[in-house]
C-alpha cells in the first residue's frame, strides 16, 4: 500500500550532522531512501526548518543551506527520488520512484521580506507554514498568546502563497492565527497535528478547528510525536489510532492523512520509529477502518485533495 507523508525534518538533521549522514541508508535518519522503499512511501514532504535562536540573516542562510541539502543530497544522487514541483507530477511517478516535496515550516527564515519568501517559492515549496511555535513577523505560534492573530505582513504572505498555488499549513499556529488564516487562505492543511480532545496540547487542534478546517476545504494529517498523542509514556500505535478514529468520527475518514514528523522528534511511538514501519502501522488500522479508508488515510485522500490544485 502506498503512503504519502506530509512532514519530516530530514533536511534539518542532514544540515546539523557534522560527519555527513547519507540519505541513502544512514541509521541516524528516521527517513532515508532504504526506509522509504521498505515503508512503501510514494511521496515524502521535506520541511525547511531553522532554529529560532539564530538571527534573521543566519535563519535565511540556514534555510537556503537546507534547500541545497535537498537538491544535492536527497535528489541528485538517486534516480528514484523525483523533485515534485507541481502536484500533477505525483500521478506521473513510476512504480520505483518516490516523490520529494519541499515545504517551509514557519516563515522565520524570511523575516519581513517578500523577496526572501519568493526565493523559497522559486526553490519549489508546495506547502508553507506561517510560524513554528513562537512569534515572527507573520503571526504567533502555538506557544504564544492564543488571542493574538495574523499580523498585517501575514495577510500579505498568505496572499502571496495563494497567488502561487501554495498550500497554507496551519500546524504550529496559535488559535486566533488559525481562525484568521481560515478566512483568507485558498488552500489549507494541517500537516502534522492531532486531536486536542484526546490530548489537550497547544499543538493539537480542537474539534471546532478540525471541523472548520474541513468545511473550508482543508485536510487533516496526524502526527506521530508521542507528546501530541498521550500525556504519559509508553505511547503505542493504538494511542495514535485513537486520534485518527476521533477525527474520522468528526469529519470522515476521507479527510485524514499522515504527517509523521520523523527526524524532528526525540521520542517515538512504540513500533512506529521510522519510515520503514508503515506497513505494520497500516495493518493495525484494519480492525477500525475499511480497506478503502486505510488506503485513503495512507495516500489516496491527499491525492484527491491536491488533484484540484493547478
Amino acid at each position: 500500500m502506498k503512503v504519502i507523508d506530509l512532514h519530516c525534518d530530514v533536511l534539518y538533521k542532514l544540515a546539523g550532522t557534522e560527519e555527513g549522514a547519507s540519505f541513502k541508508n544512514s541509521e541516524q535518519l528516521d527517513v532515508n531512501l532504504e526506509k522509504l522503499k521498505k515503508g512503501g512511501v510514494k511521496a515524502q514532504v521535506f520541511a525547511i526548518f531553522v532554529d529560532d535562536h539564530l538571527n534573521e540573516t543566519q535563519r535565511y542562510m540556514e534555510a537556503l543551506r537546507q534547500v541545497e541539502k535537498f537538491q544535492y543530497e536527497v535528489i541528485a544522487p538517486f534516480e528514484e527520488m523525483v523533485h515534485i514541483t507541481n502536484w500533477q507530477q505525483l500521478e506521473q511517478l513510476e512504480a520505483h520512484q518516490i516523490g520529494a516535496i519541499l515545504s517551509l515550516e514557519g516563515c522565520d527564515a524570511i523575516g519581513d521580506s517578500m523577496e526572501k519568501l519568493q526565493s523559497f517559492i522559486d526553490a519549489g515549496i508546495l506547502l508553507a507554514g506561517l510560524t513554528w511555535n513562537h512569534e515572527n513577523a507573520v503571526a504567533y505560534g502555538a506557544n504564544e498568546d492564543a488571542t493574538k492573530g495574523l499580523k498585517p505582513f501575514g495577510y500579505e504572505v498568505v496572499q502571496k502563497l495563494n497567488d502561487a498555488n501554495i498550500i497554507v499549513d496551519v500546524s504550529h499556529l496559535n488559535e486566533q492565527g488559525f481562525w484568521d488564516v481560515l478566512k483568507v487562505a485558498d488552500r489549507l492543511i494541517a500537516s502534522h497535528s492531532n486531536a486536542y480532545a484526546i490530548r489537550p496540547h497547544q499543538r493539537n487542534l480542537k474539534d471546532e478547528q478540525i471541523k472548520a478546517l474541513i468545511e473550508h476545504g482543508g485536510h487533516m494529517h496526524c502526527v506521530f510525536y508521542p507528546l501530541f498523542i498521550k500525556e504519559h509514556d509508553p505511547v503505542k500505535i493504538t494511542d495514535l489510532i485513537e486520534h485518527i478514529q476521533h477525527i474520522a468520527n468528526l469529519v470522515g475518514a476521507d479527510k485524514i492523512g499522515l504527517g509523521s514528523d520523523f527526524d524532528g522528534i526525540d521520542q517515538k511511538v512504540i513500533g512506529l520509529e521510522n519510515a520503514s514501519q508503515y506497513p505494520m502501522f497500516l495493518e493495525l488500522l484494519k480492525p477500525h477502518f475499511t480497506e478503502i479508508e486505510i488506503e485513503g488515510i495512507a495516500a489516496n485522500n491527499f491525492e484527491r485533495f491536491i488533484s484540484v490544485i493547478e
